[in-house]
C-alpha cells in the first residue's frame, strides 16, 4: 500500500517484511538491521522514518488482551505440548517463533539508527531514503539464501548451522555501529550486514514454516503466520518504550552496543531445530563438482518452472505493484522531529503503541479475516488505508489541533489505527505466498516471493525518495509535504483494477481448491 498504511518486516526486523503496518517493515527498510519482506518489519511508528512495506518483512492481542489462555493452551489430549493460536509449540516451532521475536526486539535501534542519520551524519530526508533503500538490498536476493541452506548442508546442517552464523553476524553489525562507524557509507555498509544476518536467519525460518503450511487450508497457514508475526510484534512491544527512553538517556551509540547482544538469541535457539547431521559421505557428494553443479542446475530449472506458471507469477506481479507504491515516511519523520519537535523518548512511546497495534492486527487477521477470499481484504483495506493516510495532511498542516487535538494525541491514535489495518492486510500476502510454494523448493520460492515483494518495497521507497526531492522537502522545508503526502496515498489505489491477478479462494480451500483466472 502507500504511504499510509503498509505493513511487513523492515531489513531491521526481517523481512520485516516487511509493507510497513502498514507502515514489515513487517520481515521493513532502514531503521535498524532487523522485516519483515522484511520480513517485512516489525512493527514501527507510522511517523519513524526507514520503515519497509511488507517484508516486511514484518507479525496477538484481541481487543486489549495479548496472550489469554484461550491463545496459549494445551492442544489436543495426550499432546506434549502446549498451542498457541492452534500451533503446537514444538521445539521447531519455538526456534521458528524466537527468530521472529528477535525481529521484533532488534526495533530497540531502529529509532537510534533514525536520529543518528537524521542528527550525526545530517542526511536530509531523500538521502535517508536511499540510504534506506541501499540497505535492503539483502532482502532482494533471499532466494540465493534459500538455495545456499537447501544445497549446501554447513557442518553437516541445512538450518542449524545458518542460524548460529547469522546470530553471530548480526551481533557483529551492531558492534560496528557501536564503536566504529563515523560517515553515511560505513553506516549504510553496517547496517547492510544486520540486514543480511536476519534475512538469512528469515530464509531459513521461513522454509520451516512453508514445510508445515503445504498442502494446509487458508485458515491453518494464516495459523502458522499468524504465530510468526505475533512473535516478532511481542518481540517489538519488549524493546518499543526503551527504544526512545535509551536514546534520550545515554546516545545511540549505546543503544546500538546493547542491540549487539539480541541476535545472539538466534544463534543460541538454533539447538531447538529438529534436523538430523548428514553424514560426511552424503555431504561430499552434495558439494562435488558434479553433483553440486547438477544440484544448482535442477533448482534453477525448479524455480524457473515454478514461477513461470500463470498461478505463481500473476499474484506475484500484483504484489510486487501493491508494494511499488511511493512513501513520504522519511519526509513525515522530518517534520515530526524537527518542525513539531516530537522527542526520541515520545517516539519510544508512540512505536510501544503501535507494536500493540500490530499484535491486535495479527489477532484481527486471525479470528475475523483468515476465512475471507484474499480480493476481498486486498480491496477493502487498501481504499480505508488510503483515505486514513490522509490524516496525516491535518497534523501538517496543524487543522487537529482546530479540533482540540494535541500533535501527540493525534500522532499516536492515527499510528494506532493504521498500523492494526496494516498488519491484518499485510497477513494475506505471507499466506498466500507459503501456499503457492511446491514441494522440495520451499526455502528458494518462498525466498523468490518475498524478495519479489521486497522489490516493490524498495522501489516504492525510491520513488518516495525522488518525489521528496522533486517537491523540495528538505530537513527544514516542509511547504509541499501536504502535496507530496496526498500523491503517496492516492498511488495506493493504482493496483486496485489488477485484482484479477489474485487467485478466488474461500478461507477454507486448500490448494487444489485454488482457482485462478
Amino acid at each position: 500500500m502507500a504511504s499510509g498504511v503498509s505493513a511487513g518486516r523492515d531489513p531491521y526486523d526481517e523481512e520485516a517484511a516487511g509493507r510497513r503496518p502498514l507502515e514489515l517493515d513487517g520481515r521493513d527498510a532502514a531503521a535498524a538491521a532487523s522485516s519483515s519482506d522484511h520480513r517485512p518489519g516489525s512493527v514501527i511508528p507510522r511517523y519513524q522514518v526507514g520503515s519497509m512495506k511488507g517484508d516486511t518483512s514484518s507479525r496477538y492481542a484481541e481487543g486489549s488482551r495479548l496472550l489469554s489462555t484461550d491463545d496459549v493452551r494445551k492442544s489436543k489430549p495426550g499432546s506434549r505440548y502446549y498451542t498457541a493460536f492452534g500451533v503446537d509449540l514444538s521445539p521447531d516451532n519455538m526456534a521458528v517463533a524466537i527468530v521472529y521475536f528477535v525481529q521484533g526486539v532488534l526495533g530497540l535501534a531502529r529509532l537510534a539508527v533514525s536520529f543518528y542519520l537524521k542528527d550525526d551524519l545530517h542526511l536530509d530526508p531523500a538521502e535517508t531514503a536511499v540510504v534506506s533503500g541501499f540497505s535492503s538490498l539483502p532482502w532482494l536476493i533471499k532466494p540465493l539464501y534459500g538455495f545456499i541452506s537447501d544445497s549446501i548442508p554447513l557442518f553437516g546442517y541445512r538450518r542449524r548451522s545458518y542460524l548460529f552464523l547469522s546470530g553471530l553476524l548480526g551481533a557483529l553489525s551492531w558492534s560496528l555501529m557501536a564503536t566504529v562507524v563515523s560517515s553515511k557509507y560505513s553506516a549504510a555498509s553496517s547496517i547492510l550486514l544486520g540486514s543480511l544476518s536476519v534475512a538469512f536467519s528469515d530464509v531459513v525460518v521461513d522454509s520451516m514454516v512453508v514445510e508445515r503450511a503445504r498442502g494446509e487450508s487458508q485458515s491453518t497457514s494464516g495459523s502458522l503466520q499468524s504465530l510468526c508475526w505475533g512473535s516478532s510484534a511481542f518481540g517489538g512491544i519488549v524493546s518499543s518504550y526503551f527504544s526512545g527512553s535509551f536514546v534520550d538517556t545515554y546516545g545511540v551509540r549505546f543503544v546500538f552496543g546493547v542491540t549487539a547482544f539480541l541476535p545472539l538469541m538466534t544463534s543460541a535457539v538454533a539447538v531447538l531445530v529438529n534436523e538430523h547431521r548428514i553424514p560426511p559421505g552424503e555431504r561430499t557428494i552434495l558439494l562435488s563438482g558434479s553433483g553440486f553443479v547438477e544440484s544448482s542446475k535442477q533448482h534453477v530449472r525448479q524455480l524457473w518452472t515454478s514461477v513461470k506458471q500463470p498461478n505463481i507469477f500473476l499474484p506475484t506481479l500484483f504484489i510486487f505493484l501493491w508494494q511499488a507504491t511511493p512513501q513520504s515516511d522519511s519526509a513525515m519523520f522530518f517534520f515530526i522531529t524537527n518542525k513539531l519537535g516530537f522527542t526520541p523518548e515520545f517516539l519510544g512511546r508512540v512505536k510501544l503503541v503501535t507494536s500493540i497495534a500490530s499484535l491486535l492486527g495479527v489477532g484481527l487477521y486471525n479470528y475475523f479475516l483468515k476465512e475471507i477470499p484474499l480480493r476481498k481484504i486486498f480491496l477493502v483495506t487498501t481504499i480505508i488505508g488510503s483515505v486514513l493516510g490522509m490524516t496525516q495532511v491535518l497534523l501538517v498542516t496543524g487543522l487537529n489541533r482546530q479540533f482540540g487535538i494535541s500533535d501527540e494525541w493525534f500522532s499516536i491514535g492515527d499510528s494506532l489505527i493504521i498500523t492494526v489495518l496494516g498488519q491484518a492486510s499485510f497477513m494475506p500476502v505471507l499466506v498466500l505466498a507459503a501456499k503457492l510454494c511446491p514441494p522440495g523448493m520451499e526455502a528458494t520460492l518462498f525466498a523468490t516471493l518475498m524478495s519479489i515483494s521486497n522489490a516493490g518495497s524498495v522501489t516504492g521507497s525510491l520513488v518516495g525518495a525522488g518525489l521528496t526531492r522533486v517537491f523540495g522537502v528538505t530537513r527544514d522545508s516542509f511547504g509541499n509535504l501536504p502535496l507530496l503526502i496526498v500523491i503517496c496515498n492516492l498511488s495506493s489505489l493504482l493496483p486496485l483494477p489488477l485484482l484479477g491477478l489474485l487467485p478466488e479462494e474461500s478461507g477454507g480451500a486448500d490448494n487444489g481448491e485454488m482457482k485462478h483466472n
